[in-house]
């Protein structure tokens, strides 16, 4: 099934929709340097070889693994003879190129540089650490998406309907039930889907001359089994909800039989991590900063480990949240704070606080009046930071509750001051020169 013309390509918009750089390119039957970066079924090898057959150049794939400095001169070989004798350039694709060593990448640069070659990739892996930077920057970067569910319902109904290369003579019912499943299941990969739904075929047996293929023999195909869940619906909503309310209301135990559960019924780690990296920001807070440092590192573990030695790290995180403090006074804050942003408009930046770059700027008063905070003691100035039309106004009120409760006796101790020098200046008189924290003859206060 895999596509042999652009317009049967299914996904990647951003990168073959009108316009964009890809269609573009087979459309003018022009090749470039590229590395394809994204998730496994993404179709990052059919783009290339889209994209090589609309320049009708040749295209030779090379396998990082297996190949050595030996067989990069053979491939250079042959590019030479193929421009010379056949008039057709060459394009090298590389599976996961991020396997390909020092080596093999310093033995094609100058080919590469010179035009002999044009060297493509594919990698579900970031180039930026494997590929050298004199190699990297001669190609460019394009980033593919898992596929949407849209799009693999677009692929099982093409499988189903083609009878040359698909299912379509088997006569292949799928039943809605099944069919969510695959969808759930292939998790944006093509490819996954593909098989899951051909195996699923293969094991259902014909009946009145049809197959109709149910939730068992996905289930089967698939090798998991459909709790009731579903991804996309209502019992979806219903446990992330009741996993979000546990880790609010610091219930560690629920948390823990709602995260299992969802995990259980197939849900997707990296999702339920997200949503906990949510939580520590909107729940969580400045009560306890470690929340949000400690849930993206467990992201990285899950990343770095898969499942199911990573799901340690997700129970870690989610146990740490649910017995965090908690406050949303950063969430409150910044809610309020873009409804201004969206309902005030462009407000102007005051003038001592905008860049003054060049003579003309500085001559129009920009940046005149600034206080370097560091020259004062504490670190702490009168100055206001606001637009006019929102001076004075308070978005952030830390809570009492754990580290929170520092953060507002300091904030209060900084606003006490300000308010200070606030008055004096209006009533025309010198600064204290006294900051938060120190007492009447300057001492630091104990």
């Amino acid at each position: 099934m895999r596509p042999t013309v652009l317009e049967e390509f299914v996904g990647q918009s951003h990168l073959i929709g009108p316009g964009k750089l890809l269609r573009r390119l087979v459309e003018a039957g022009a090749v470039s340097s590229l590395i394809l970066w994204g998730p496994p079924g993404t179709g990052k090898t059919t783009l290339a070889r889209l994209l090589v057959d609309s320049a009708k150049a040749e295209f030779i794939g090379f396998s990082a693994v297996l190949s050595g400095v030996k067989e990069v001169r053979d491939v250079v070989a042959a590019a030479r003879e193929n421009q010379k004798y056949a008039r057709r350039h060459t394009v090298l694709f590389i599976d996961e190129i991020h396997r390909f060593n020092k080596a093999q990448q310093d033995a094609f640069l100058p080919h590469v540089e010179n035009g002999l070659i044009t060297l493509m990739g594919a990698t579900t892996e970031n180039p930026s650490f494997e590929v050298i930077p004199a190699l990297l920057s001669r190609m460019r970067v394009l980033v593919l998406h898992p596929l949407q569910p849209r799009d693999l319902q677009i692929l099982v109904r093409r499988a189903l309907d083609d009878e040359k290369r698909g299912l379509g003579a088997s006569r292949v019912e799928l039943t809605p039930e099944a069919l969510q499943f695959l969808l759930d299941s292939a998790d944006g990969d093509a490819r996954s889907l593909l098989n899951g739904l051909e195996l699923a075929v293969t094991i259902t047996p014909p009946h009145g001359g049809r197959r109709l293929v149910g939730l068992a023999e996905v289930e089967e195909a698939t090798q998991r089994k459909s709790l009731r869940y579903d991804k996309s619906g209502e019992e979806h909503y219903n446990l992330i909800s009741a996993l979000h309310k546990s880790l609010r209301d610091s219930d560690p135990d629920g948390v823990l039989y709602w995260l299992a559960r969802m995990l259980e019924a197939g849900e997707d780690p990296i999702y339920l991590l997200r949503r906990m990296i949510r939580f520590a920001s909107e729940d969580v807070g400045t009560a306890d900063p470690l929340g949000l440092l400690l849930t993206v590192s467990a992201l990285e573990s899950y990343r770095l480990l898969g499942s199911p030695e990573g799901d340690l790290a997700l129970a870690q995180a989610a146990v740490f949240l649910a017995t965090a403090e908690k406050s949303n006074a950063v969430y409150k804050a910044f809610t309020q704070a873009r409804a201004d942003a969206r309902e005030k408009g462009s407000l102007p930046v005051p003038s001592h606080l905008r860049n003054a770059p060049t003579r003309l700027m500085k001559d129009l008063g920009y940046g005149r009046g600034y206080q370097y905070a560091h020259d004062h003691e504490n670190a702490i100035v009168y100055q206001e930071h606001l637009p006019a039309a929102l001076a004075g106004r308070r978005y952030y009120e830390p809570t009492g509750r754990g580290r929170e409760r520092m953060i507002a006796e300091r904030l209060a101790a900084w606003r006490r001051f300000i308010e200070e020098e606030r008055r004096r200046k209006s009533a025309g008189a010198q600064p204290t020169g006294r900051h938060p924290g120190a007492d009447p003859d300057g001492e630091p206060e104990r």
